[in-house]
């Protein structure tokens, strides 16, 4: 694979980001590609290291050593056959995962040598799509058999385009205006652009999904309903109950969901930038804002950083993150975390360069407002690990007239699995040990099921639930 003895003699190469005094004035893609020589470069890169851990550390599997060893040959068509073998959207991977794969890389063994498995992924499939690679794909034939996926996420889409080109009729029912999911509403313009959403659901549409949006499924079409005009249905409907901070002022106005103010940054932008689906609803006077305010985000993770990233676009007074864990090591612990685990190091997101706060072992006690509405918060230290009790005599509090909550979620909504009569683990995750769950012919996949986790791991389970799924309607074991 790659080059002999290449990674001796070539350095990584980090990804191009434009400069975040440039960027944080747009909403356009702030990572740029690697030159086509420094691409093979860093193909080359990848050793021949008789076990691709990469693999261990890629829930998709992917055949990371050899589209790396293609690009190395300059040999891009068959690349994105390679990737396209293993992950229905790698545009999306590509800008949107944490690489857990470069952590797991052997090179990584001496920290920050990892071959640049991300920026090659990205480069692939964006010129796959330039070069007209990417086609819609309908299956020669249909079984006669019919499938429902509730949600049109990451999850809920790979489910989809394997059940279809496996010949069966899917139909996708998503509550939003459009499909995507997260992918679309909660990560920002400037880490993924809408379009390339657009792009992939014009290819499902092309090879014969059908989508029906602005549709709840046990609302506006019952449970019943679903099951009797389908064969088959899969659950793909996220976790998308949120962590809450049960203290006093929580009820005060000022203080929201983290998804709150993405959803309404994201119909804003699409507005802006010309992306607006129809059926979305009409931006009014009382949408989420953080322009001119003193913005507190709760939550350390990604979700808290694209609220931050947002914030200071929105030319906020002032953004600030907090988190209850203790600020973590700058390097990878390996008593805790050992190659080729994914490391618990400090980070420091995308956001935090453009601007803004942070601190870590916060424990918030209390908000408080005038009239009604959020004015300040008052928190104090905690020694960084459970129960995050606060420490006496280090109680402060701040200007706080939007506070954003991203404390992560705790499991999928439970009115549908209800109805359907689903059973549930000790989590409130849908009860599906081999995405079959306890009710004949209903299925589940992605967070739904596992709980909050990464997109790769998304559209794995959309992928491994879609071969179950065909596996029932064909009656094989």
């Amino acid at each position: 694979m790659g080059e002999l003895g290449a990674f001796l003699k070539i350095s990584r190469a980090e990804p191009l980001e434009r400069d975040p005094a440039e960027r944080v004035h747009d909403v356009r893609e702030f990572v740029r590609p690697l030159p086509l020589a420094e691409l093979r470069s860093q193909g080359a890169r990848c050793m021949e290291c008789g076990v691709p851990f990469c693999h261990h550390g890629c829930p998709l599997g992917n055949l990371i050593p050899d589209w790396n060893d293609l690009v190395y040959r300059d040999r891009w068509r068959e690349a994105i056959d390679q990737l396209h073998r293993t992950n229905n959207f790698p545009e999306f991977t590509g800008r949107l995962c944490p690489a857990p794969c470069e952590a797991a890389c052997v090179l990584e063994i001496r920290e920050g040598e990892a071959v640049t498995i991300k920026q090659i992924e990205v480069s692939i499939i964006d010129r796959a799509w330039d070069e007209g690679w990417v086609a819609p794909r309908p299956p020669a034939r249909r079984t006669g058999r019919t499938v429902a996926v509730v949600g049109a996420g990451p999850a809920g889409l790979a489910c989809a385009q394997q059940l279809n080109r496996a010949g069966h009729s899917v139909t996708v029912f998503e509550r939003d205006e459009a499909g995507g999911g997260l992918v679309r509403f909660g990560v920002p313009e400037f880490k993924i652009e809408k379009r390339l959403v657009e792009r992939r659901l014009a290819q499902l549409e092309a090879e014969g999904v059908e989508f029906r949006y602005g549709v709840t499924v046990g609302v506006d079409v019952g449970a019943d309903e679903l099951r009797a005009a389908h064969d088959a249905v899969v659950l793909a409907t996220g976790s998308r109950v949120p962590r809450d901070l049960p203290v006093p002022g929580r009820e005060l106005e000022g203080v929201h969901y983290a998804m709150e103010y993405l959803y309404d940054r994201a119909r804003a932008i699409a507005a802006q930038v010309g992306t607006t689906a129809p059926g979305s609803p009409l931006l009014s006077d009382d949408v989420v804002t953080a322009a001119g305010k003193h913005v507190i985000v709760i939550g350390g993770g990604d979700t808290g950083a694209d609220c931050v990233a947002n914030a200071l676009r929105e030319s906020a007074a002032s953004v600030t993150q907090i988190e209850v864990l203790g600020e973590p090591p700058a390097k990878r612990p390996d008593d805790l975390t050992p190659w080729p685990r994914w490391p618990m190091k400090l980070r420091t997101s995308y956001a935090l360069k453009e601007g803004g706060e942070r601190d870590f072992a916060i424990t918030t006690t209390h908000l408080s407002g005038v009239d009604g509405r959020v004015e300040r918060i008052h928190w104090a230290h905690n020694e960084g690990t459970p129960p995050f009790a606060p420490v006496s005599g280090t109680e402060e509090s701040r200007p706080a007239e939007l506070v954003l909550l991203a404390m992560g979620f705790l499991h999928p909504e439970q009115p549908l699995l209800e109805q359907l009569g689903v059973h549930r683990d000790a989590r409130g995750n849908a009860e599906a040990p081999s995405y079959a769950t306890s009710v004949e012919g209903v299925f589940a996949a992605g967070d739904a099921r596992r709980g909050q986790s990464l997109i790769v791991w998304a559209i794995n389970e959309g992928r491994q639930c879609a071969e179950q799924v065909d596996a029932w309607l064909s009656g094989r074991p």
